[in-house]
């Protein structure tokens, strides 16, 4: 007996949605154009203006991501000046009616402005970032990452307006409240303050308190990790060796790699051509303070600079011809390169003092903590300083000074001016200082008429001269002589750490009023709000640009080191310049 093997028609395909797709498609598009409904058509202008500006040219080149990010405040920023002049005009009585068809005009016009815009911005940005690329000698970036651009600035921006919408939703509900006991435009007005005020500190307290406690943990591991190929130095001459005072466990990761780095007095030598010391690396790190119970803040910092100084007791840095006094950033971190330049010239007859304030990166730090550079720059020049002017004038080292970045903040901060620190100083080499130092905007300032911000001129370039490249220390119209002690501010004209200021929001700053620095595209220009997220998006990459531009301070350092050492062999100095730019 056989078997039929029955096979069921097939019927129509199955909708899965039991046949209401079509009306789910309808009711999403119907919800999608109410929510864009919502929009104002002013606000919207503003946002598709403000898109158009973002991506203009900037200090540095940017990842496409991080472009997306600064587009999509700039779209939420022009949506919301927007929406406040709409208002404004209102509310003092203007009012203009327009009919159903006028308004329809008006949609159609700014989607086809739009439809044109955002795609020619697009290419135009990619372009202008490949100029900027060229600039700072990188290679050309790929115009295709550039569409991402979009998908991210969308995004942003409506996070941040549903964030100002439910902002807005809670001062309603305040103001409500107190219009009970408050006149309304009183109660309207409070409210916004206070949610306002509100936030800012909620804000506040989450970057300066709960963001580095946070960090401050993982923070300690990581300092307690040494990198790949550091050892831990055998010469007596620096910290961390069998002999010193300073274990090589408690330098922290930034002091273990500072003290085990540097040239030797072979090397040395051998690029001189003359006989050499081993150059004194001194430091102390914050774990130094284990044990202790000192409290963070001056008491800890001063023990820690007593440290240092009986390191430099320890291994007699007071009998060399230099000594230098380093101010780190961040964690401990000092620029190997402007370290070393000065050991070469100085043929390793130098000392270099340095120690850790924290154990965050130097970004948390920027953020969350500037009081510590500062307190920890006073404390180690004022131990050093003190021991060094006890000494006869006749035989102590010639006193210099250096920091870069958050260490150039707070070595300044030792001194209560130009003068001050042209007469405690033999020299100093500031590099890459922020906008907020207190020094550097006094001098910046009070620069000679006719000198641009990006390179000032102060009292004719005699003790202090600002320059982005080293021939700036000589060829900068206005300079007349060259006297010692020498103070040298090395400054990129693209580097966003010197230019980043909170004041870029609404004032154009004298240096994009003037003629843009060399490695800055010409069409850089200032825009309220976009500027200043630009060039704070800018930060986050500035140091991983080739040197010479940027936050990317490298073997430069040894024509600037000569320049403040006075130092005119120019042999001498192309030869160690050569050994360092191998």
């Amino acid at each position: 007996m056989s078997t039929a093997t029955v096979t069921p028609e097939l019927g129509p395909p199955q909708d899965p949605l039991g046949g209401r797709g079509p009306w789910l498609v309808a009711r999403a598009t119907s919800n999608l154009r109410r929510w864009l409904a919502r929009f104002h058509p002013v606000g919207l202008a503003g946002a598709l203006l403000f898109y158009c500006w973002s991506l203009s040219p900037s200090l540095l080149p940017r990842a496409w991501y991080l472009q997306g990010v600064a587009t999509g405040i700039s779209l939420a920023t022009g949506y919301g000046l927007g929406v406040l002049i709409a208002w404004v005009v209102r509310k003092v009585g203007v009012s203009v009616r327009w009919s159903a068809r006028q308004k329809r005009i008006g949609w159609y016009l700014l989607a086809a402005t739009a439809l044109i815009v955002v795609p020619l911005f697009l290419v135009l940005g990619s372009w202008w970032q490949d100029i900027s690329r060229d600039l700072v000698g990188m290679e050309p970036g790929s115009s295709w990452d550039y569409p991402g651009v979009l998908a991210v600035a969308v995004v942003v921006a409506v996070i941040i307006l549903v964030a100002g919408r439910g902002f807005r939703r809670v001062a309603q509900r305040l103001s409500r409240l107190t219009m009970r006991f408050l006149p309304a435009p009183v109660a309207r007005a409070s409210s916004v303050l206070v949610v306002g005020l509100v936030m800012v500190l909620l804000v506040e307290g989450l970057v300066s308190t709960e963001i580095a406690r946070i960090a401050h943990g993982s923070a300690m591991a990581t300092d307690e990790g040494t990198p790949d190929g550091i050892v831990a130095p055998q010469a007596p001459e620096r910290s961390g060796s069998p002999v010193s005072l300073e274990p090589w466990d408690s330098l922290g990761r930034e002091g273990r790699t500072f003290v085990a780095g540097g040239p030797d007095l072979q090397e040395i030598s051998a690029v001189t051509g003359e006989a050499a010391l081993t150059p004194i690396r001194v430091y102390a790190g914050y774990r130094s303070l284990d044990g202790t119970g000192a409290e963070p803040g001056e008491e800890s910092m001063g023990i820690l600079a007593d440290h240092v100084v009986a390191e430099l007791e320890r291994t007699r840095a007071f009998e060399r011809e230099y000594l230098a006094v380093a101010t780190t950033t961040g964690r401990g971190w000092v620029n190997q390169d402007v370290a070393a330049a000065l050991e070469y010239l100085a043929g390793g007859n130098s000392a270099i003092a340095a120690m850790q304030y924290s154990y965050l990166a130097s970004p948390l730090a920027f953020l969350a903590d500037r009081v510590s550079p500062r307190t920890a720059g006073r404390a180690l020049f004022e131990a050093v300083y003190d021991r060094w002017s006890q000494l006869p004038a006749e035989t102590r080292p010639k006193l210099l000074t250096f920091g870069e970045s958050l260490g150039s903040y707070g070595g300044q901060s030792a001194f209560s001016g130009i003068q001050d620190m042209i007469t405690r100083t033999d020299g100093a080499l500031w590099v890459g200082t922020p906008n907020f130092t207190e020094q550097w905007r006094r001098i910046t300032d009070s620069r000679d008429p006719g000198s641009r911000e990006i390179l000032p001129v102060v009292y004719g370039g005699r003790n202090v001269r600002f320059a982005a490249t080293p021939a700036d220390l000589a060829d900068i119209d206005g300079l007349g002589e060259w006297d010692s002690p020498r103070i040298v501010y090395w400054q990129h004209p693209s580097d966003p750490i010197v230019w980043w200021s909170s004041d870029l929001i609404l004032h154009r700053p004298d240096w994009l009023a003037e003629e843009r620095g060399a490695d800055i595209d010409q069409g850089m220009s200032w825009i309220p709000f976009v500027t200043f997220w630009q060039v704070t998006l800018d930060m986050v990459f500035a140091a991983e640009v080739p040197g010479g531009h940027g936050h990317s301070y490298t073997t430069e350092a040894v024509l600037f080191w000569a320049d403040v050492l006075g130092i005119e062999d120019s042999g001498r100095i192309d030869r160690i310049f050569d050994k360092m730019n191998p």
